[in-house]
């Protein structure tokens, strides 16, 4: 229902698009149009499939490997003439097979995707390129198999087509949220002086598992490990006074979650108090403020402004949140320069971090959904600074 939802709303938007026909490549934009995520393009971390988006059909290029996966109605959903594949692997069947399971039908991606965009019918048409995912020499070998085409960049198009959520897109992002936070709080209910960052991590990660989530980053780190931003664990010991900062991120169904918490080992003192006041505050700004018609950069200044209310001066950001979905990172960011106006449907995680060398780091991190009139929150776990008994 999902898959058909997003791929009628990539086709409307067809209608007015300067193109006639979308490439998507990036997996995020490959799951939109077809419902489909590649395990081998996650395992080698480049992009291995081409679908093209037409006004009333989609057609995939993509390895012979996941034909079988691509094509099965409860995992890619594909219709099985509609798959176009390259390169070698070897299916077994005591009957006879598709094409789409056929070893060596097209050498490689490139002549592939030629064979599809002429399957599709648009070899003379003007195609918009998920052009921040191909590889421009892949892209120029296209270009030469389909002599009668034009190729344009579409990838910000791409990007505004799917800032506006789906509910079912918004349900997937809730429930990636719900299973980070029930990771972090299981995590903190077990934390004792003497616990490894390792050791906590590995809860964190095991409630996502169990929860029918893909932990992809599980951050712990505690004392003057919590002052770095992106780390992996390591068997530092839990110790009396220490900061431990969580920052966690799983994907459930292609879509993320990215949140953060943070708990002290031991009552807090007043510094460790009073700054966790402030960035919670800024965050509170943002939440208060966050409504359709609103600059992103109005929200980034308000967070700015109100923690450094809070008794943190300077406080310097880069950004203060960013939009989520079938990506961790999508635009609007918010930052000082982004000045678009948030829209109702989009969704963001908002955060307030704050990283002292040598002292420690805290953050508190959420997601919302944008409304006409204001927010909901899809997180909903404790938000304060987390005690841990000693």
């Amino acid at each position: 229902m999902l898959a058909g939802q997003r791929v009628a709303r990539l086709r409307e938007a067809l209608q007015d698009a300067p193109f006639d026909a979308f490439l998507a490549v990036s997996t995020a934009n490959v799951l939109y149009a077809t419902g489909y995520r590649s395990m081998g393009g996650s395992v080698f971390g480049l992009p291995t499939i081409g679908a093209f988006v037409t006004g009333d059909r989609t057609v995939v290029a993509g390895p012979v490997a996941d034909a079988a996966p691509a094509t099965d109605a409860a995992v890619g959903g594909i219709a099985v003439d509609d798959f176009v594949p390259y390169g070698r692997f070897y299916f077994e069947s005591d009957r006879p097979l598709p094409l789409a399971f056929t070893p060596d039908a097209h050498r490689d991606a490139v002549e592939a995707m030629a064979a599809a965009a002429l399957s599709a019918g648009i070899g003379s048409a003007v195609i918009g390129v998920d052009s921040a995912a191909i590889n421009p020499n892949a892209l120029a070998q296209l270009s030469l198999a389909l002599p009668g085409a034009r190729f344009v960049d579409a990838s910000p198009w791409a990007l505004r087509v799917r800032a506006r959520k789906l509910p079912g897109e918004i349900a997937l992002l809730e429930r990636a949220a719900h299973l980070a936070e029930d990771g972090v709080d299981a995590a903190i209910s077990a934390a004792r002086v003497g616990m490894t960052e390792r050791e906590l991590s590995s809860i964190v990660a095991g409630v996502i598992v169990a929860g029918g989530g893909e932990p992809k980053f599980a951050v712990s780190s505690s004392g003057p490990h919590s002052a770095f931003a992106d780390v992996y664990p390591t068997d530092r010991p839990l110790a009396p006074g220490d900061l431990l900062r969580f920052d966690v991120g799983c994907v459930v169904g292609g879509y993320w979650s990215d949140i953060g918490r943070t708990a002290v080992v031991g009552e807090p003192d007043a510094l460790q108090a009073s700054r966790y006041a402030a960035i919670l505050a800024g965050e509170d700004r943002q939440l208060a403020d966050v409504r359709a018609g609103v600059p992103a950069s109005t929200l980034f200044k308000a967070a700015i402004q109100e923690v450094e209310a809070g008794g943190i001066r300077p406080y310097r950001r880069q950004h203060c949140g960013h939009g989520i979905g079938a990506d961790v990172y999508e635009p609007p960011i918010v930052n000082e320069a982004t000045d678009t106006a948030v829209e109702a449907g989009m969704t963001f995680c908002f955060e307030t971090p704050y990283y002292v060398v040598g002292w420690g780091g805290m953050m508190v991190e959420d997601t919302i959904v944008v409304t006409d009139d204001g927010h909901r929150r899809l997180t909903r776990t404790d938000r304060s600074l987390r005690v841990i008994a000693v």
